[in-house]
């Protein structure tokens, strides 16, 4: 039996965990924040066809009461040392590790939307994110403004942290144009009198079912779409957000009040990514995320020995993708350790 640390419990660390165990290897699962099941369990529901979010990770966490894995949570690894095949790791909690392999799946964070004043989050009422909407759905179903009233007009914006140089992100964080989409349709179908918009710079619907959503969005919701950026929000006289974009498509510059803004922020490495390349030794691209040996064919092996990736830490991925990387991290393990 080897013994194998994984740094993450979300999706990605579990699954993995679970392939680790049930081939009989003694699994230790290192996680920074007070629960498991990573940042899925903020979701209310997934695309593309709205199924609940707690299906998908609870059966996780329950794999994981039933592999007996042992999970340490509140935990930090504070340095790492490799010597003899043997990676000694010493945790925030006084703990003391000796491993034989050490998988990485630390996830993503999401972008702080704060970081976009322009966008008046944090500074205006009924500016939200995502992530805010996906909790405000999870409690009640139900959505309001501040004021208690119904919204009756709410526009999402793409690309809130991703495929932006001002912020230092310039690549797209892939799941944010269907969780639009998606929310989108949910705000319709509980307010069908609503006018609902989506302000995108590109649309990028690449997985199957995707492109249909955003059909049903348009054909059987009525959902409006316009390309371009914003550019201002402010507080018009009667406590509504003005918005101020440009509709590229048709060259014209638009100005209009909307009761609730909701802007889709991305996916950011996490605030760990920087500690475990230094303690690990093991090489971060430009945009943060961890670089594999080749993105190809060795997509699950650092350049550090023994040390393996998995899931989110290495770039954007939705929760199928993310998964069937920890899988096959896992079988990549358990054949180094052969």
């Amino acid at each position: 039996m080897k013994k194998i640390a994984i740094i993450g419990a979300g999706v990605a660390g579990l699954e993995a965990g679970h392939v680790l165990a049930r081939k009989g290897h003694n699994v230790i699962l290192i996680e920074q924040k007070n629960t498991t099941g990573g940042n899925v369990r903020n979701w209310d529901r997934l695309f593309p066809n709205q199924r609940e979010a707690s299906e998908v990770y609870q059966p996780l966490i329950q794999q994981a009461v039933n592999d007996k894995l042992r999970i340490l949570t509140d935990t930090v690894v504070m340095s790492a040392k490799y010597e003899k095949n043997t990676h000694r790791l010493t945790l925030s909690n006084g703990e003391t590790l000796n491993v034989d392999a050490v998988l990485i799946s630390s996830g993503f964070r999401v972008f702080d939307a704060h970081r976009k004043e322009e966008y008046g989050y944090g500074i205006y009422h009924d500016v939200i994110t995502s992530a805010d909407l996906e909790k405000i759905m999870a409690v009640n179903q139900k959505v309001r403004t501040t004021k208690g009233k119904e919204p009756k007009r709410v526009a999402f914006v793409h690309c809130v942290g991703s495929r932006d140089e001002k912020v230092g992100n310039t690549y797209c964080s892939k799941v944010c144009c269907v969780t639009a989409v998606k929310q989108a349709i949910e705000i319709k179908q509980l307010y069908p009198d609503a006018e609902v918009f989506c302000l995108y710079m590109d649309l990028r619907m690449y997985d199957r079912y995707f492109e249909d959503l955003y059909r049903e969005a348009q054909e059987k919701y009525g959902v409006t779409f316009i390309r371009g950026r914003l550019s201002e929000v402010a507080e018009s006289f009667d406590d509504r957000l003005q918005i101020k974009t440009e509709d590229t498509l048709r060259g014209k510059p638009l100005k209009f009040n909307v009761d609730m803004l909701v802007l889709m922020t991305g996916m950011e490495p996490t605030s760990l990514a920087e500690l475990l390349a230094t303690e690990f030794n093991i090489h971060r691209g430009d945009d943060g995320f961890f670089t594999p040996e080749d993105e190809h064919v060795n997509f699950n092996i650092s350049r550090r020995e023994g040390v393996f990736l998995a899931g989110t830490c290495k770039g954007p991925k939705n929760i199928a993708e993310t998964i069937a990387d920890a899988r096959s991290a896992a079988e990549t393990i358990i054949n180094y350790l052969k």
